[in-house]
């Protein structure tokens, strides 16, 4: 019998692997659109410091949900979810194959397995009060609040984190639900062929740090000179991504640009290790492919047993 689900091809791994380029490959073989999973990539004119898709990339094969929203809006768990199966729904009955691709673990769960995110919008004043508490007491005090209320959130969370720690107190307090309900999963809507990209993790490090000096040959000052001119603060929450943060630290005389770069490599190295946690070798829901060892051909031919599609020329 044929699943009658939507077929979804998900590229995933950690950040800097490759996948744009085999997303972009894949996208040629199977006639598909790309739907970004990544949540910095929302925003525009935040392109340096996402490592966003270029033009010519996005002129190669159609993207969705990239430049999507200004800095200044959030856009949450929710939201996205709905977009993105919104986005798959529509490229399908294109008759094009949709091909989920991204670093967020969390974003990608929701889309694939179901996820039951709570729509909450942002409420300003709440986050004031929250953030004030923080830093009254510090960022521990409030994630141990939040642990009282909803321990399997706060477990999932680093308590350094206080975007996180805020956005989750401000669902409970919105909308009485707990906030780690949001993952609680149900069957996937999608006939699901998970690809995984991976690297050795030396390999990996090298690659995040020569990306990392690149965006600053590449005008990662200057893309955050525009983006605090057009009305974003170190508070917005798109401007916490690793980079920007580090910028603003460099253009108000906190940081040089040596320390800046050091920094975010560190950062970086951090984040990678927690997408592993996401994102595990020994998921056997997951193809993992170790990236520069077989070609995009060999990869498309996995995606093609496992969907039983036609041979992509």
């Amino acid at each position: 019998m044929t699943d009658p689900r939507i077929p979804l091809i998900v590229l995933l791994g950690p950040t800097a692997v490759g996948k744009t380029e085999l997303s972009l490959q894949l996208a040629e073989m199977f006639n598909g659109e790309i739907v970004s999973a990544d949540s910095r990539l929302f925003y525009r004119g935040m392109d340096i410091g996402t490592a966003k898709p270029g033009l010519a990339e996005r002129a190669r094969v159609p993207h969705h949900l990239i430049d999507v929203a200004e800095p200044t809006e959030t856009w949450s768990l929710s939201v996205f979810q709905q977009a993105a199966q919104s986005a798959i729904a529509d490229i399908h009955k294109r008759g094009k194959l949709p091909i989920l691709v991204g670093g967020t673990g969390q974003f990608i769960e929701a889309v694939t397995h179901g996820w039951n995110p709570p729509a909450a919008p942002p409420n300003p004043a709440l986050r004031q009060v929250l953030e004030g508490l923080a830093r009254q007491h510090s960022t521990q005090w409030l994630h141990d609040k939040l642990n009282i209320i909803d321990p399997k959130a706060a477990a999932n969370m680093d308590h350094r984190n206080l975007r996180r720690t805020v956005r989750a107190l401000e669902v409970i307090l919105t909308t009485g639900r707990l906030f780690s309900t949001q993952r609680e999963k149900g069957p996937s809507p999608y006939r699901l062929v998970k690809i995984g990209l991976k690297r050795p993790r030396h390999e990996l490090y090298q690659r995040v740090d020569q990306r990392i000096e690149q965006m600053f040959a590449d005008g990662l000052l200057e893309e955050t000179k525009r983006l605090l001119a057009q009305g974003c603060t170190p508070q917005t929450p798109s401007m916490s991504a690793i980079g920007y943060r580090e910028c603003v630290a460099v253009l108000s005389g906190d940081m040089t640009i040596e320390e800046a770069i050091t920094e975010m490599k560190r950062l970086t190295r951090i984040f990678v290790r927690r997408q592993g946690n996401w994102f595990k070798e020994d998921d056997l829901s997951i193809h993992w492919f170790l990236a520069g060892t077989v070609s995009g051909q060999e990869i498309a031919n996995s995606v093609t047993k496992a969907l039983s599609l036609s041979q992509p020329e």
